[in-house]
């Protein structure tokens, strides 16, 4: 696996690869796990090259001990992209990535207004533009997000949709715990106790009830709840554990 810290370097590279078989890019913020492997075994599945990027993104945490406190596991991190035989892994800097102290920025405004964007606020502005600018870097052509974050794939695809950019945005399915928890770099700042409230939420959220039931058995398991709602067929929920914030969602069928 080839590693890039410099992203003038990587664009040099970039300009010499024959992609006739395809590119998929997987954009990461690190702290891997199973659900970031299956994104890159699809990639491979269906291209010649797979590149990864790793870069916590700080515009779009809207609170800064989220930030502060996301899980940095560089070397870790390293081992899994090398062990799932990628072949590029990004590692730009804010700096370099940031170089317009974020003047310019993506906002859309329907999604972008309903469940985590009303909850987070400017977190989606973050996400649509880090995502364009690692599109534009990578110039993929096929990019691979997790159902787990379902309304941010929705809205990358649509991004990419209304401005007409050559690139395919592929969802993948979520990857659970065997205890039907959805992985998530969160999932590791959970300590024992919390982990099993954290498996109880999923349990709950994921029975075929009304979201009224789901909300009322939520509460009396002593969970916080952000939200459980229903958009285009599909039900969404965030809950806190404490102070750990986790999401889920599923299609209803």
């Amino acid at each position: 696996m080839q590693i890039f810290h410099s992203l003038t370097e990587w664009s040099n590279v970039r300009r010499q690869l024959n992609i006739d078989s395809g590119l998929g890019f997987v954009p990461t913020m690190g702290n891997l796990h199973e659900g970031h492997v299956s994104l890159f075994t699809n990639s491979q599945q269906n291209n010649q090259y797979t590149v990864s990027s790793l870069f916590i993104n700080p515009t779009q945490f809207n609170k800064p001990d989220d930030f502060t406190h996301y899980p940095r596991t560089l070397e870790h991190d390293l081992k899994i992209l090398t062990n799932s035989r990628v072949d590029f892994c990004l590692l730009p800097n804010e700096k370099e990535m940031y170089a317009d102290n974020y003047s310019y920025q993506i906002r859309e405004n329907q999604l972008c207004d309903l469940m985590e964007g009303k909850r987070r606020p400017g977190h989606f502005n973050g996400v649509l533009t880090v995502v364009m600018k690692l599109l534009n870097l990578t110039q993929p052509t096929t990019a691979y997000f997790g159902e787990k974050d379902y309304q941010q794939f929705l809205l990358i695809r649509g991004m990419v949709e209304a401005l007409f950019m050559n690139v395919s945005i592929q969802s993948c399915p979520t990857i659970r715990e065997q205890s039907g928890l959805a992985y998530s770099s969160r999932n590791n700042r959970l300590a024992p106790e919390q982990k099993k409230r954290a498996e109880n939420f999923a349990n709950i959220f994921h029975q075929r009830k009304p979201c009224a039931m789901i909300i009322k058995e939520l509460d009396i398991a002593g969970i916080k709840i952000d939200y459980v709602e229903e958009h285009q067929n599909r039900r969404f929920a965030a809950v806190f554990i404490d102070d750990i914030r986790l999401i889920d969602n599923y299609l209803i069928i």
